[in-house]
């Protein structure tokens, strides 16, 4: 099975046009531990037989720290580059794995003239699922507790919910809610360009206090939804010294081990 992803530019030079633009985003692109997710979504992609294609790189950050960060010159800078190259390629369909980009490009690039289907990789992943095209057992993680954080710009910024959980339904799993999930669910701490600064004043992180919420369900997987809170999840369990028992990974990452990729 090959695993090379074409470029924009390469496909269309020889005339093609893929079914979908995966956007990768900064840290699928760079960041050592998302870039893991990046390769699993890859597999999946490839072995639902997916003609998709990346923009290498003519793709720029989406903006999206600059704007919450309140550099707006910037943001609008890095938004028309790449709306530039996406409408210069006639790209209709995008799929991300971050729903910091998901956001971006499907609710604040219209109005800069770049209007997309944006999914992310959760809604893209069902769909092929419910079309046969790919296909999943549970695999290593049937009977396993999975507890699911809600990323906060997938779920109350665009009002996802269901996709995520409806994959982690096809790992036979058994799905256990913290007490505060869904439209109540709690930031990892990340979001907002946070990510990218020191902590404020207070007595804990952000993230060590949902992680603890996390591990109080007694999971033997914390499932994310976005590299960011991976990051800050990953960390909260090394915290309390539960990286040897609590596993966290990315929704695509499940789905491709339980589909044995």
């Amino acid at each position: 099975m090959t695993t090379r992803v074409p470029t924009m530019s390469e496909l269309t030079a020889s005339g093609e046009t893929p079914e979908v633009l995966f956007w990768v985003g900064c840290a699928g692109s760079f960041d050592d531990r998302a870039r893991k997710i990046t390769k699993a979504f890859v597999k999946l992609m490839h072995h639902a037989g997916v003609k998709f294609a990346v923009l290498g790189t003519e793709e720029s950050c989406t903006g999206d720290p600059a704007r919450r960060a309140g550099n707006e010159f910037l943001f609008q800078m890095q938004a028309l580059q790449n709306i530039q190259v996406l409408n210069g390629y006639g790209v209709r369909r995008i799929v991300t794995a971050c729903p910091h980009c998901f956001n971006t490009i499907r609710n604040e690039y219209p109005e800069l003239g770049g209007s997309y289907e944006v999914l992310h990789h959760s809604q893209f992943l069902n769909t092929l699922l419910r079309e046969g095209r790919l296909k999943v057992e549970g695999g290593s993680f049937r009977g396993k507790r999975i507890t699911f954080h809600d990323p906060c710009y997938l779920g109350r910024g665009n009002g996802e919910y269901e996709a995520p959980r409806e994959l982690l339904s096809k790992l036979d799993a058994e799905l256990v809610e913290m007490k505060r999930s869904r439209a109540q669910g709690l930031c990892c701490g990340a979001g907002g360009a946070q990510m990218f600064k020191e902590a404020e004043p207070g007595d804990r992180e952000v993230n060590i206090a949902r992680s603890e919420e996390a591990l109080g369900t007694a999971p033997a997987v914390i499932a994310a939804g976005c590299p960011f809170c991976n990051t800050m999840m990953t960390d909260g369990v090394k915290h309390f010294e539960k990286e040897g028992e609590v596993a966290v990974k990315d929704l695509a990452e499940l789905i491709a081990e339980a589909a044995d990729l």
